[in-house]
């Protein structure tokens, strides 16, 4: 210990003690918790040295405080706070094969409830080691047994280390540059950042990314709006005639399966299928069925697929946008366009907070009436899972909200059971699980099929109500549920070799269901590409809504016109023949959709096309940045479209506005409450989830706290119906 106390009884080899175990800390992180593609020594020389520059730079600080003792708590501080931002960026990586940015750091609070359970579940043994250190130093540093020396030092030797934490940083891009030309100013991977140059200088990059948008968009103009206009009008493509129209003034229940791949459409686990009552949809003839159908999601996981659908513009590449930009954009989205077309009224139901995703604020923008969110159902501990309200009791609950709303209506249900971590206890299901020896694998096989069960218990109270029958239903899944690396275990139960899994597996991987379903639809298995960027234009056209003077980037997957490129938001992209993996254009693995191999020795003509290919790819992903990052559609507003007023929208009072309008309305209400004489379809619903089977007031009851809430906004008006006191649909 004596001699301990003797290395370390100067500032500098202090600080050079926590320099080596931050560098020991990043090379577990890159070679254990990160996939960084290092595949030549080179790149390997580089990952050693990256972090040393930044961690210099930042330990540097320290020596500008005169006073040794606090300088050394500082210090400390310093080291503290980066192994934080290290170890949130392994959470967040081992969840999301993707970095922390800024962005998403300052929105965390929009999307924080729920992520406890499954921040736990990403936790390892190993990261022990992350933090041991820390606890060992802490104890040492109060027991004095690594002393404070308290020699001082002059502002010259901070800025000394400045200095040389600059000229390595020089050296490091230098040689980063070597391998990757053009590292800063083309990056389109976050990957090769902290590959070529460590989590901390990633970090500054996307924060002077982010100050560079901002003031873009501070400078934004009309003019700016030209080039987006000129794209999304040749772009356009014109409906399919057989179909525009064909579900005009029906309602629209859109349902959102959570984590929902296709590969579990039609797939069996112990020769029982995972999803029997989806696989029948899929197979019926009254729906138009998608096998080639992708998400398109970025950063915004759940939000991007929102976006896209509702408004049919990318994500934005550094977070998402609801929770960076939509509080204040401008949107064009279909609750907005249904209800000014066709007097549509909107809503969504979702058992979690509001504010997740920042959706509390995002739907007012998207013209949403109604938000039905967690404090509108009993979301007691039993009846949650980490995200919510199982599903099953979603849909059961919603039901005494849903049949009070006008029709035509337009509404969505956004479900949770099947996110990960994919967790049910054995009363909720007894579905056999996967044999891969993978927990997270084989339990998303009993969530799936809880979710499918819950779509056929809602599927039956819509047809016993008569809403099936004016009623098109759409049916997605947002985004993968199993990560690149889940699919090395998954591969064995897929009849492959783990070992020969590869990158054009790992795309297929990201198609997802995507169905429209409603009686007397001319349906099929339709093979053409697509992806939820084309999901607006091709709803629109079904309801016989012209989309042409409106912003947006996909095309109707029913139209011969329909453009089969899917981009995806790396600027990876899949054509009927091609899928692009792992750089750009000609640059990138190129493999062939029908024998699933890649390409090798590209000709000249082939790199000509995949890189003029590519050129689209960039330039409509840029064009969807603009408009988004500078909030671009204030300054453009179609023909007989008024843009949304958030201010006239209140979530808080939902269940007495509802049941006042349709009182006020009278004889003119088209509720189904309303159209089954003022009796209420509750008692239609019949489900087995094990919480409602001894008392199912939570189907037909308001919650207590909720009905208080209303009660203290509620003016004191002797008018006011009566209807809306009551707790109970009657």
């Amino acid at each position: 210990m004596h001699k301990i106390q003797q290395w370390v009884g100067t500032r500098p080899r202090y600080t050079i003690l926590l320099m080596v175990l931050f560098w020991a800390k990043s090379m577990l992180a890159y070679t254990v918790d990160f996939s960084l593609g290092v595949d030549n020594p080179y790149d390997a020389f580089i990952l050693l040295i990256n972090p040393l520059a930044t961690t210099l730079f930042l330990f540097s600080l320290s020596y500008f405080i005169p006073h040794p003792k606090v300088a050394y708590w500082v210090l400390f501080g310093i080291y503290v706070v980066n192994t934080l931002l290290l170890y949130s960026n392994i959470i967040y990586y081992r969840q999301f094969s993707d970095f922390l940015t800024l962005s998403t750091i300052l929105n965390a609070r929009k999307v924080s409830a729920g992520l406890g359970a499954s921040t736990l579940k990403l936790m390892t043994l190993h990261d022990v080691l992350y933090w041991l250190d820390i606890v060992v130093l802490l104890l040492l540093l109060l027991r004095k047994a690594i002393p404070m020396n308290p020699k001082r030092y002059p502002s010259v030797n901070a800025w000394a280390c400045l200095v040389g934490a600059l000229f390595l940083f020089l050296v490091n891009l230098t040689l980063a540059d070597i391998s990757r030309p053009r590292l800063l100013s083309s990056t389109f991977d976050r990957t090769y950042i902290v590959k070529y140059l460590g989590i901390d200088s990633f970090m500054v990059y996307d924060a002077a990314k982010s100050a560079q948008n901002n003031q873009v968009r501070s400078q934004a103009d009309g003019s700016d709006l030209g080039n987006v206009l000129a794209y999304t009008q040749k772009h356009y493509a014109a409906p399919n005639p057989q179909y525009f129209g064909v579900a005009k003034n029906k309602n629209v229940i859109i349902i959102h399966l959570e984590s929902f791949q296709q590969f579990l459409i039609n797939y069996k686990v112990d020769g029982k299928e995972v999803t029997p009552f989806l696989n029948s949809l899929y197979r019926d003839s009254n729906t138009l069925s998608f096998d080639n159908f992708y998400h398109q999601v970025g950063l915004g996981r759940t939000s991007d697929a929102e976006n896209m659908l509702e408004n049919s513009v990318y994500g934005i590449s550094d977070g998402s946008v609801f929770t960076s930009l939509g509080s204040d954009n401008v949107f064009q989205a279909a609750p907005a366009i249904l209800q000014q077309t066709n007097g549509y009224t909107s809503a969504v139901f979702h058992g979690n907070v509001g504010s997740f995703w920042n959706r509390d604020s995002v739907y007012k923008n998207l013209g949403y009436q109604y938000f039905f969110d967690s404090k509108y159902f009993d979301t007691s501990a039993d009846n949650s899972i980490g995200y919510g309200l199982k599903d099953k009791l979603l849909f059961a609950e919603s039901i005494k909200y849903l049949e009070q709303l006008q029709q035509p209506f337009y509404t969505k249900y956004i479900t949770v059971t099947n996110h990960f971590p994919f967790t049910l206890t054995n009363t909720d299901s007894t579905f056999p699980k996967g044999d891969t020896g993978d927990s997270l694998v084989d339990n998303y096989f009993r969530t799936a099929n809880y979710l499918d069960q819950a779509v056929k218990e809602f599927f039956d109270y819509l047809k016993k109500s008569g809403l099936y029958n004016n009623t098109l239903v759409m049916i997605y899944g947002d985004h993968y549920g199993l990560s690149n690396t889940d699919n090395l275990s998954l591969a064995k139960m897929m009849g492959r070799d783990p070992s020969h899994w590869t990158a054009f597996d790992n795309a297929q991987m990201q198609r997802v269901p995507f169905m429209l379903h409603m009686p007397g639809l001319k349906g099929g298995l339709q093979h053409q590409y697509g992806g939820e960027i084309d999901v607006l234009p091709t709803l629109l056209h079904l309801l016989g809504v012209n989309t042409q003077s409106y912003v947006q980037f996909g095309t109707d997957l029913m139209s011969p016109q329909h453009d089969q490129t899917v981009i995806f938001r790396n600027n990876n992209f899949v054509t009927p023949n091609y899928t692009f993996v792992g750089g750009k254009g000609g640059d990138s693995t190129v493999y062939d959709n029908h024998t699933g191999l890649a390409l090798n020795g590209l000709t000249d003509a082939q790199k000509e096309t995949f890189n003029t290919l590519q050129a689209t790819v960039d330039n409509t992903l840029a064009l969807s940045d603009s408009l988004n990052s500078k909030n671009l559609l204030r300054f453009y507003t179609p023909a007989d479209f008024t843009p949304v007023d958030p201010k006239q929208f209140d979530y808080r009072t939902l269940w007495s506005k509802v049941t006042t309008e349709r009182d006020n309305k009278g004889k003119k209400s088209t509720s189904l409450y309303s159209e089954n004489h003022d009796q209420t379809t509750t008692g239609l619903y019949q489900t087995d989830a094990p919480e409602l089977q001894n008392n199912q007031d939570a189907i037909t009851t308001v919650p207590a706290d909720q009905l208080k809430r209303e009660k203290t906004l509620q003016p004191d008006d002797s008018s006011t119906s009566s209807s809306q006191n009551s707790s109970t649909a009657k």
